[in-house]
């Protein structure tokens, strides 16, 4: 097969080329009409848009034909969209952009789309965000539910853009680069706390896919796999890759959050000093 081969959508899916044309497009512009003081360095744009673009080559290159009939390899999809991807443009830290796109939207425009802020404010609650982050994981390879998944296309698509947006609004409340010092930003001790939770139960499940001495998700036999592996060996390689991966990254957030809060440490005043500037 050649490259070109290789980056043609396997499933053709107009709604996610469109989405990701979207988002780039509307960062792009944010980015060219903003006071250039104002935009982001280009280290920021860059993980930005390596973010966006492996989630879209895991869903629309020949990625996604061996997600499809490799247990592994669709575990490796979703750790791209429910993780890696989300975290990298949590990271880039776009609210600039977002601030300056949604100041030239028109204020009707801006009342219209208030039940969405609802809908964003409740889903952002940590023990909803929290619920809803380990749930779909829990969801989806619930070995029923997955083996629908994987033979109904419109299914298929719902379970990976529920596992990307979930990702998204997740890691976004972990890394929300406002200080909760001076904003009303979730504090730096409850983002490493959720981090730790998350971690258990994806451990958890992982250990028990790794350690199951009978074939857990018997759709791969039912299709066929990609390549001549073992069914044993396929098995074990998506529950290491649901085990380990996200345990890491969960470690790799909190030290990051970590390093945050240290800096920020000399901004905060003694406790002392603050009920003294309470009293007077």
């Amino acid at each position: 097969m050649s490259i070109t081969d290789y980056l043609t959508p396997y499933d053709f899916s107009p709604a996610t080329i469109l989405g990701c044309l979207l988002v780039l497009g509307f960062y792009g512009y944010g980015l060219l009409k903003m006071p250039e003081d104002n935009r982001p360095g280009s280290g920021r744009i860059l993980v930005f848009v390596v973010g966006v673009m492996i989630c879209y080559g895991v869903m629309q290159t020949r990625f996604d034909y061996y997600s499809q009939y490799m247990f592994f390899v669709h575990r490796g999809q979703h750790l791209i969209l429910h993780h890696l991807g989300p975290i990298l443009i949590a990271l880039s830290n776009p609210l600039p952009v977002m601030r300056f796109l949604y100041s030239r939207i028109k204020p009707g425009t801006r009342q219209a789309l208030s039940p969405l802020g609802w809908v964003y404010r409740f889903l952002q609650h940590p023990a909803i965000a929290s619920f809803l982050f380990i749930g779909l994981i829990y969801f989806w390879l619930w070995p029923p539910i997955h083996f629908n998944a994987m033979l109904s296309r419109n299914l298929y698509w719902i379970m990976n853009w529920s596992m990307l947006l979930d990702g998204l609004l997740f890691w976004w409340l972990i890394f929300d680069p406002r200080s909760p010092v001076s904003g009303d930003a979730l504090g730096y001790g409850k983002r490493i706390l959720l981090l730790a939770l998350v971690a258990i139960p994806q451990i958890i499940l992982g250990a028990t896919i790794v350690f199951s001495r009978s074939m857990v998700y018997d759709v791969y036999e039912v299709c066929g796999r990609a390549w001549p592996m073992a069914p044993e060996t396929d098995q074990l390689l998506g529950g290491l890759l649901t085990w380990i991966p996200p345990a890491m990254m969960s470690v790799l957030g909190i030290l990051i959050i970590l390093r945050r809060a240290m800096r920020e440490s000399g901004k905060i005043p003694p406790y002392s000093e603050k009920l003294k500037a309470t009293h007077s």
